[in-house]
């Protein structure tokens, strides 16, 4: 890391992006929340103004109609967004750090100037998918496939899991290129409104609720030879780097969590009276918001290290799986305390930690569960 300066305070920069969405958050997001989470609802309006602020296209040049800001600035957003509604947050990461992402770094010229411009400002929303019903961690399950005629790809088979997966309009998807023992993926942009492409289940969830989750079914879906993404084969490789960055996302949005519960927590424990005196008074209460406090703190600085890193093109497969699962851990255990904090109170829905506690189990399991943060952390250990 002695070549990479770690960006631990905000700059100038960061500070004002940092205030910009918290004002937002606070004024835009904040009185909608509890109305989209039972709802379930996507909600368009938000991101069309999230779109009109350039966070729909943060990290990404001007000349493809992005804000042009830096991954660090990213993740303070997502920060900010996620301390009010997680679940907004998460479709700020899959906008950015998933479909986008792997348009920007791999795609030829050519799809970049056809894409791009529409996601980055808003105008379409993008997904990814790579998760199907037989192959979640396991990628080399995959069923569904894409097979060349003539100068077309034909695609069949689902996608499970798919975040934006009823209302995204532009979707990166990998599929079986080589069926054959040494099984090869590769990665193709397909629109909506293609014949064959469709959206099936939306899923009812625990938590993440207002984030449209579903599945993407493909009935012999033909698509132009040109929206490969790279070369054949290359699509496994790629989907591995583009995870690495989104889970500079996740970890960030865990953070917002957290932060967002432990803010709630000292809240209420200041007001709450329990025999002649407020409960923050109780060491009890105050052990748990140093931990909170503590754990969100290192959480973030291992953040910032892994996208300070990814700002430099380094790889950050070792670090950004170290910040997504202990910030994503930190921010169980926070909305676990934060609960606890808030006794009876916490089980209901008139205080903002019943929903961080629903929210935040996504964030063990997504972009990679704990399980397999540690392998890849061991993996790099062994190497």
């Amino acid at each position: 890391m002695s070549e990479t300066a770690v960006q631990f305070s905000l700059t100038e920069q960061m500070a004002m992006v940092q205030a910009m969405a918290r004002d937002f958050a606070e004024k835009e997001i904040k009185p909608h929340v509890t109305n989209y989470d039972e709802s379930q609802e996507f909600p368009v309006a938000i991101f069309k103004k999230m779109a009109g602020l350039g966070f729909l296209g943060v990290y990404y040049p001007e000349e493809y109609g992005g804000a042009g800001l830096t991954v660090l600035d990213f993740t303070v957003i997502v920060e900010e967004i996620a301390k009010v509604d997680p679940s907004v947050a998460l479709g700020l990461c899959a906008h950015n750090g998933l479909c986008i992402s792997h348009i920007y770094n791999f795609a030829s010229e050519a799809l970049k100037e056809k894409y791009l411009p529409d996601l980055c400002s808003g105008k379409k929303i993008g997904g990814w998918g790579l998760t199907e019903a037989f192959s979640g961690s396991d990628a080399g399950g995959m069923r569904t496939t894409a097979v060349k005629e003539g100068n077309e790809w034909v695609i069949n088979g689902s996608k499970n899991f798919i975040t934006h997966g009823i209302t995204g309009q532009t979707f990166v998807i990998l599929a079986v290129t080589d069926k054959t023992k040494n099984k090869s993926i590769s990665a193709f942009i397909v629109e909506k409104g293609t014949s064959g492409f469709s959206s099936g289940k939306k899923e009812n969830k625990l938590g993440m609720r207002c984030s449209e989750t579903a599945t993407l079914l493909f009935d012999n879906v033909r698509i132009p030879e040109g929206n490969l993404i790279g070369n054949v084969g290359e699509g496994f490789k790629q989907a591995l780097n583009i995870l690495d960055g989104g889970r500079i996302g996740i970890a960030a949005l865990a953070v917002g969590l957290a932060q967002g519960a432990m803010e709630a927590s000292i809240k209420y424990a200041k007001e709450r009276i329990q025999f002649g005196r407020p409960i923050a008074d109780n060491q009890g209460i105050q052990f748990k918001l140093a931990d909170m406090s503590m754990e969100i703190e290192a959480a973030r600085l291992l953040i910032r290290k892994a996208a300070s890193m990814r700002m430099a093109g380094k790889d950050v497969n070792l670090e950004a799986a170290q910040a997504k699962y202990f910030a994503s851990e930190v921010a169980t255990r926070a909305a676990n305390d934060a609960v606890q904090i808030h006794g009876g109170y916490g089980f209901t829905k008139d205080y903002p930690v019943e929903k961080f506690y629903r929210d935040v189990k996504l964030l063990t399991i997504g972009e990679g569960t704990s399980e397999v943060q540690k392998m890849v952390i061991a993996r790099n250990l062994l190497k």
